[in-house]
C-alpha cells in the first residue's frame, strides 16, 4: 500500500469540502432519495435543510464580511445545477433564497449580522401588488400580502416590497420621477402565512402567501434592492442586481432537472425492451437519435449560459458595473436555457413510455417541475422580444433584465 495514500485522501476530501459544487453534488443522493417525500410534503423536511445548511447551501451569495461564500455567478449557477439534480423544489428554494439574501450588501453590518448572523438564517419574500408602507418617526408602517413566498417554510425572516408613503398618504417618488420603492425586513414570526400551495410542480417549494398588517419597521431594516447608491459591500458579485442571479439561477434549475431526466433515461433504455417489441430501447435507432439531440441541445443550453456569464464578469470586472448589453446577454441566455431544458424533459418523457407515468419512477415529477419552472416570470418567452427589441435599435427596457 502507498504511504501517501492517506495524506492524498485528506487533501481530496479537504479540497472537496472547500468546493462549494463539489459540496452540492454530494448532496445529490440525499434529495434524489428525498424527493417523493419533499412533493408529498410541500416543504424541505429536516434531513434535507440540517444537510443543506451544513453545506452553507443557503449562503452561497452572502458577503464573507458576514461569513457567507460570495461566490462569482457562474460558479454560484453549478452549485444550483447541481442541486437540482437531486431535487428542482430545493434547488429552487436554494436560489430564491440566495438571491434574496444580496440584500445583505445593502444594509448597515449590524442589521446584516441579524437578520443572516445564524447559520440557519433564510429571507424569503414573493410579490405584493397593494402593499404599503407609509412613513412614521423612525421608520415605516407596512400592511399588505405578498404571494409565491419560495422557501418561506424555513425562512427566518420575509421581505416586504412596498411603495413608500408620507405620513398624509401622498405617493413618494424617486428623484427620477419614478415611485419609490423599498424592502422592509421583517422577522417571519410578525407575519400571517396562508398556505396556498396546492400546484402541479415545485410543489416542494411550499410557496405560501404572508400577511402583514400595521407592523412597524425601523429604517435601518429598510433597503432599496440594487440601489448602487446604498450599496455597501465593493465584491464583484454585488455589481450585478438580484435579477441576474434569479435570471440564470432559475435556468440552472432548469438544466438539473433535464439532465437528471436525460440520465434517468439513459439508463432505463439500456435495460428496457418495450412491450409488443423484440427490439432494446438502446438498440432503437430513433432512441439513439433523440438521445444524441437531446444532450447536445442540453450541452448548448449550458454552454451558452456559462460562456455568457464567464464574459459578463469579465466585462463587470474592468468596467465596475454591469452594461445593458451585459443584462441583455444574460437574460437571453438564461431564457433560452430554460425552454431548451423543458425541450430536453418533454422529448426523453415521451420516449420512457409508460414507465414515465408512474409516480415511483422519476420521469412524470420532473416533467412537472420542469413545466413549473418555465412557467414562472423567469421563463417568459417575451424576454426575447425584450432582448430582440434591444438589438433592433429600441430602448432597453431593463426592468425584468
Amino acid at each position: 500500500m502507498n504511504d501517501a495514500a492517506p495524506a492524498e485522501q485528506t487533501a481530496s476530501r479537504t479540497q472537496a469540502e472547500a468546493d462549494p459544487i463539489a459540496r452540492a453534488r454530494a448532496l445529490v443522493p440525499l434529495l434524489q432519495s428525498a424527493a417523493a417525500e419533499i412533493d408529498a410534503t410541500c416543504e424541505l423536511p429536516a434531513t434535507v435543510l440540517d444537510a443543506m445548511h451544513a453545506a452553507g447551501m443557503f449562503r452561497l451569495l452572502i458577503p464573507r464580511a458576514y461569513g457567507g461564500a460570495e461566490l462569482d455567478p457562474l460558479t454560484y449557477v453549478q452549485c444550483v445545477e447541481q442541486i437540482a439534480m437531486g431535487d428542482a423544489s430545493a434547488a429552487w428554494c436554494m436560489n430564491q433564497g440566495s438571491g434574496c439574501s444580496m440584500s445583505a450588501a445593502y444594509v448597515a453590518p449590524e442589521v446584516a449580522r441579524e437578520v443572516w448572523g445564524g447559520a440557519r438564517d433564510v429571507l424569503a419574500w414573493g410579490q405584493g401588488p397593494g402593499a404599503r408602507a407609509v412613513r412614521v418617526p423612525g421608520g415605516w408602517r407596512v400592511t399588505g400580502t405578498w404571494s409565491f413566498a419560495s422557501g418561506s417554510r424555513h425562512a427566518t425572516w420575509l421581505g416586504a416590497h412596498c411603495p413608500c408613503f408620507a405620513a398624509d398618504g401622498t405617493p413618494e417618488h424617486t428623484k427620477a420621477g419614478r415611485p419609490w420603492e423599498r424592502t422592509m425586513l421583517i422577522p417571519r414570526s410578525q407575519a400571517k402565512i396562508e398556505d396556498v400551495w396546492d400546484v402541479m410542480g415545485l410543489r416542494g417549494t411550499g410557496s405560501d402567501s404572508y400577511t402583514f398588517t400595521d407592523v412597524f419597521v425601523d429604517d435601518a431594516h429598510t433597503l432599496t434592492r440594487d440601489s448602487a447608491a446604498e450599496r455597501r459591500e465593493p465584491g464583484l458579485l454585488y455589481r450585478f442586481a438580484a435579477m441576474q442571479l434569479y435570471a440564470a439561477g432559475f435556468a440552472s434549475v432548469g438544466l438539473g432537472l433535464a439532465r437528471a431526466t436525460l440520465d434517468a433515461f439513459i439508463a432505463l433504455a439500456r435495460k428496457k425492451t418495450p412491450a409488443l417489441n423484440t427490439t432494446a430501447l438502446r438498440d432503437n435507432a430513433a432512441i439513439q437519435g433523440i438521445v444524441g439531440h437531446a444532450d447536445a441541445r442540453w450541452k448548448a443550453a449550458r454552454a451558452g449560459l456559462h460562456a455568457t456569464l464567464r464574459e459578463v464578469q469579465a466585462n463587470v470586472a474592468a468596467a465596475g458595473e454591469l452594461s445593458a448589453a451585459d443584462r441583455m446577454a444574460i437574460r437571453q441566455a438564461a431564457t433560452f436555457a430554460i425552454h431548451e431544458a423543458r425541450q430536453v424533459v418533454h422529448d426523453i418523457y415521451h420516449e420512457a413510455g409508460s414507465t414515465a407515468i408512474f409516480a415511483a419512477q422519476p420521469f412524470e415529477r420532473r416533467l412537472r417541475d420542469m413545466n413549473a419552472v418555465s412557467q414562472q416570470t423567469q421563463g417568459r418567452r417575451s424576454h426575447l422580444e425584450t432582448v430582440g427589441h434591444w438589438m433592433l435599435g429600441g430602448e432597453p427596457n431593463l426592468r425584468w433584465v
